[in-house]
């Protein structure tokens, strides 16, 4: 395998790593992190995050469909964006968050940005540049 067929692999086991948490160890922080006016309930949002970013972890190490991995997993940490401003809002709410400075919440806001920067840059075919 060449070394630009291996690139999305941290990408692909991170999603899936993340994907495992939410339905496993880290259900509950996740589903407190889900803001009260999204539809379904706390516990399904979660399990459909859970599960889309194990399959967007796939997705990523499929060949030829590496502009699709992107597209999707950027739409992904673009829907779960909602839960990260939840988050800096209303700390109270989120037994993780507690005790966290409100700076620190509102800061890392902006930094949601580099896990898309780092899908974009990683999961790329054999001939896109």
């Amino acid at each position: 395998m060449s070394p630009e067929r291996s690139r999305p692999w941290p990408v692909a086991a991170f999603f899936v790593l993340t994907g495992v948490l939410h339905l496993t160890v880290a259900r509950r922080f996740f589903e407190s992190i889900v803001p009260p006016w999204v539809p379904g309930g706390p516990k399904r949002v979660n399990e459909a995050a859970g599960v889309a970013e194990i399959a967007g972890g796939v997705l990523a190490v499929v060949p030829g469909a590496e502009r699709h991995a992107r597209t999707y997993l950027t739409a992904l940490l673009l829907a779960v964006y909602p839960a990260n401003i939840h988050m800096a809002v209303r700390p109270q709410d989120i037994p993780g968050a507690r005790g966290v400075p409100r700076a620190l919440l509102w800061a890392r806001l902006p930094l949601q940005v580099l896990p898309i920067v780092w899908v974009h840059r990683t999961v790329r075919g054999r001939h896109e540049s």
